[in-house]
C-alpha cells in the first residue's frame, strides 16, 4: 500500500498499491488455464428465469446508489409472534423486544402465513394481555390477519387509545392482501371491485385520525412459497402493488399519497446475490411505476422474510446456515425491515432458544458487522448490477403480460399465473431431485442419528362465536371503521368486527399450493422412521467396496451419501477380493440390499464375478456406483439392477429403491 497527499493535504491511502494491475484478458488466460482446454462456457450458468450468469463481470463506476432505506439507519428487526395463546405469546414477544427487537408481526390463525398456528385474539381484553408490557408507540407493529385485518386494527386503535396514546404515534403497517389471499386458497369472499369501498373507507379514517402506515401489502412471499422464479415474483407483486395503488388512487381522499399506503414483502432466500438483485430491482420497478403514475418519487416499504421454501425439517441446525445468508442479502438489498425464520419453524412453533438465534443473526448483521452504514452497498458490482438489470427487464415484461390479461386477479383466477409459477417450480424441482441445487443435511450429507429439536406444544384454538349484535354502517369515509373500533371498546369479539365482509359474492379460482423444496426427500426419511419404528431397525444397504482403497472410496462415500438421503442406512464392507468374501460381507451385515463400490477398471474385471455371488447369498436387489455402457447386458444378468451416479435423478432412483423394499410414507394425520 502506498499514501499520497491530496488536493486537501490529507493521507490517503491506496488499498490496491500493492498489487499488480491486471485487466479482464488477464482473468480469462487465467481461467482457460485453470479449465485445461475444456470450453469457457462450461463456467456459465442461468437462473430459473433462464438469465444469465457470467464468470466474469466487471465493475460499474457508471452505477449509483438505489433510493431505499437511509444511509446508516439499520433496517428495523421484526420478530414474528405466532402462539396461539395471548399469554404464551406475550412473554414471547416481550423477550423479542428486550433483547433487540424493534418490530412485530402480529401473526393471526387466519393468515396465509400461521401454518397451522397462529394468535387467536378474539376481544379488546385478550388484544391488550398480548401487548402488555409494550409501548405501542415505540414498536413497529405488522398485523398479519388474513381476513381478521381489519379486526385486528381495530382492535389495536382501540387499546391504543384506552391507553391515552394518539393513533397517530403508531407505527403500524397492515398486511391486508386480498389478492395473496385469493391466489393462496383458490377463492375470496368478493371481488376488488366489490371489496374497494371498505379500503377507501379505512384510508379517509386513518387520514382522519393521523394513523400513518401501509394498509395493503403487495405480499411476494405466496408467489415464492408456490415455486416462483425471482422474476415472478417481482412480476407479481408489482402487478398487485399497482392493483393496490389504483384502489388506493380511487378512495379520492384529498391530499392524500397513495404510495404511501401501500407496502411490499418479498422472500430472501440462500441464494445471496438473487436476493439482493431483487430487492434492488423492486425498486427500480416500483420508481418506474410513480414516474409513469405521475407520483412524488418516494421510497418503497419492502418487508423482507427469510423464505419458508428454503426450510427443512432434517437437520434443521442447517437452517441458521440459510436464515444468514438470506438475513444478509436482505440488509445488503435494502430492506427496510426483516424477519428471520427460527430455525425450527418446519417443525412447529419455535421456542426460545431458536428465536434468539434468528434475532442475534440480525444483531450480529447490524452491530457488528454494521452492514447499515453503507446506503446500497451493491452498487457497482458488476455482478449484481447485471443480475439487477436482467431482473427490471424481465419482471417489466412479465407484469405488462399481467397487465394485457387484464391484471393481476385475473390472471389468478382464470390461471395463468399458476401455470406461469407451475413451470419454474417444476425446473427447479429437477435440479433438486438431481441434487443440482442441494440441500445440505437433507438430499446431500444426511445425518441419521440426528438428535430432535424443541418446538412448544400448542394447539391452535378456535375463535370466538357471535356475541355482540349490532348494526354495522355501510363503508363510506370512514364510518364503518370508527364503528368497528367502537364495537371492539364496547367488547365486540373479531368474529363480530369481520362481520361486513359476509354480504360479498364469493369469486372462485384454483389454490396456489405453497411448499418446502426439501419435502420430497422428508418424504422418504419419514417412510425410513415408520420403517424403524415398526420394525426396530432401518433399512440397510451394504456397500461392496472391492479393490484397493483409492479404487473405492469416492464412489463409496458418494454411495453413503446417496443412500442415506432416503433413509437407508448405508454400511461399507472391508476391502473385498472376490464374490466369496462379497458373499460372507452381506451375511454378517443383514442389508437388504447391496450397492456395488469400486473403480470402472475393477467393474470391468470384477463386477459380475461380485454380482453374481451377492444374489446368490441372498441379496433381493444389487445396485453399481457408476455409470457403466453395459453394452453385452453382462451386468444385467449378473443381478445389477440400476446404476447411480452424480447428476441422476436421486429421487426417482431412492423412490424405486423404497418401492423395491417395500416402504412407504406413512398416512398424513391431517
Amino acid at each position: 500500500m502506498t499514501g499520497w497527499d491530496n488536493a486537501e493535504g490529507k493521507d490517503v491511502i491506496e488499498l490496491a498499491g500493492g498489487f499488480s494491475a491486471v485487466d479482464e484478458a488477464d482473468w480469462m488466460e487465467a481461467a482457460e488455464a485453470a479449465l485445461k482446454g475444456r470450453a469457457f462456457d462450461r463456467l456459465r450458468s442461468h437462473t430459473i428465469d433462464g438469465l444469465p450468469i457470467e464468470p466474469i463481470y466487471r465493475g460499474r463506476r457508471d452505477a449509483s446508489a438505489l433510493a431505499g432505506r437511509a444511509a446508516g439507519m439499520p433496517w428495523t428487526v421484526v420478530a414474528r409472534v405466532e402462539h396461539p395463546d395471548p399469554a404464551q405469546a406475550n412473554t414471547l414477544l416481550l423477550e423479542e423486544l428486550e433483547n433487540g427487537a424493534g418490530g412485530l408481526s402480529l401473526v393471526f390463525a387466519p393468515s396465509k402465513h400461521a401454518r397451522g398456528a397462529g394468535l387467536s385474539i378474539d376481544t379488546l381484553c385478550e388484544m391488550d394481555r398480548l401487548l402488555e408490557g409494550v409501548f405501542l408507540d415505540l414498536v413497529h407493529i405488522r398485523i398479519d390477519g388474513g381476513y381478521l385485518s381489519r379486526s385486528a386494527l381495530a382492535l389495536l386503535i382501540a387499546l391504543a387509545e384506552r391507553r391515552g396514546i394518539d393513533p397517530s404515534a403508531l407505527q403500524v403497517s397492515v398486511d391486508i392482501d386480498p389478492i395473496g389471499v385469493f391466489a393462496h386458497r383458490g377463492w375470496t369472499s368478493g371481488s376488488l371491485a366489490a371489496m374497494a369501498p371498505r379500503l377507501w373507507d379505512l384510508i379517509h379514517y386513518c387520514e382522519d385520525i393521523g394513523l400513518k402506515g401501509a394498509l395493503r401489502n403487495a405480499d411476494g412471499r405466496i408467489w415464492h412459497a408456490a415455486g416462483a422464479s425471482e422474476a415472478q415474483e417481482l412480476a407479481y407483486t408489482l402487478a398487485t402493488a399497482v392493483t393496490y395503488l389504483r384502489e388506493i388512487v380511487s378512495a379520492g381522499r384529498e391530499g392524500l399519497q397513495p404510495q404511501s399506503r401501500l407496502s411490499v414483502s418479498l422472500a430472501a432466500d440462500a441464494d445471496q446475490f438473487a436476493t439482493i438483485a431483487k430487492l434492488r430491482a423492486m425498486r427500480r420497478l416500483w420508481a418506474r411505476v410513480l414516474d409513469v403514475c405521475e407520483l412524488e418519487q418516494t421510497p418503497l416499504e419492502i418487508h423482507a422474510e427469510t423464505a419458508w421454501r428454503m426450510m427443512t425439517r432434517r437437520d434443521p441446525w442447517v437452517n441458521m446456515l440459510r436464515t444468514t445468508v438470506a438475513a444478509f442479502a436482505a440488509g445488503v438489498g435494502g430492506a427496510d425491515s426483516v424477519s428471520v425464520l427460527p430455525f425450527t419453524e418446519a417443525l412447529g412453533v419455535p421456542d426460545g432458544f431458536a428465536r434468539r438465534v434468528a434475532r442475534n443473526t440480525q444483531t450480529i448483521l447490524i452491530e457488528e458487522s454494521n452492514l447499515h452504514r453503507v446506503a446500497d452497498p451493491a452498487a457497482g458490482s458488476g455482478a449484481v448490477e447485471a443480475l439487477t438489470d436482467e431482473l427490471v427487464h424481465e419482471a417489466w415484461k412479465l407484469f405488462q403480460a399481467v397487465e394485457a390479461e387484464g391484471g393481476i386477479e385475473q390472471g389468478v383466477r382464470y390461471g395463468s399465473v399458476h401455470a406461469a409459477i407451475s413451470k419454474s417450480r417444476a425446473a427447479r424441482s429437477r435440479l433438486i431431485a438431481a441434487r443440482k441445487a442441494p440441500l445440505t443435511g437433507t438430499s446431500s450429507f444426511p445425518n441419521l442419528a440426528e438428535k430432535p429439536v424443541r418446538v412448544l406444544n400448542c394447539e391452535p384454538q378456535e375463535l370466538g362465536v357471535y356475541t355482540a349484535h349490532f348494526v354495522l354502517p355501510k363503508p363510506g369515509r370512514g364510518e364503518l371503521t370508527a364503528a368497528l373500533v367502537a364495537a371492539a371498546k364496547s367488547g365486540a369479539c373479531t368474529v363480530d368486527l369481520a362481520r361486513a365482509r359476509d354480504a360479498l359474492r364469493r369469486v372462485e379460482g384454483a389454490p396456489l399450493l405453497t411448499y418446502r423444496l426439501a419435502e420430497p426427500f422428508e418424504a422418504l426419511r419419514d417412510a425410513s422412521d415408520a420403517h424403524l419404528k415398526q420394525t426396530g431397525r432401518r433399512p440397510k444397504v451394504l456397500l461392496a467396496n472391492f479393490g484397493r482403497v483409492t479404487d473405492f472410496t469416492a464412489r463409496s462415500t458418494w454411495a453413503k451419501n446417496f443412500f442415506e438421503a432416503g433413509g437407508i442406512e448405508a454400511q461399507a464392507s472391508e476391502p473385498l477380493e472376490d464374490g466369496k468374501s462379497a458373499a460372507a460381507a452381506l451375511r454378517d451385515t443383514g442389508a437388504d440390499i447391496v450397492c456395488l463400490c469400486s473403480s470402472d477398471a475393477l467393474y470391468a474385471e470384477k463386477a459380475v464375478e461380485m454380482a453374481e455371488a451377492l444374489k446368490g447369498a441372498g441379496a433381493a436387489h444389487v445396485y453399481l456406483a457408476g455409470k457403466l455402457a453395459d453394452e453385452d447386458g453382462n451386468l444385467a444378468r449378473a443381478g445389477v439392477e440400476a446404476m447411480f451416479y452424480e447428476g441422476c435423478d436421486v429421487l426417482a432412483a431412492l423412490g424405486l429403491i423404497h418401492a423395491n423394499l417395500g416402504l412407504c410414507a406413512p398416512a398424513d394425520p391431517a
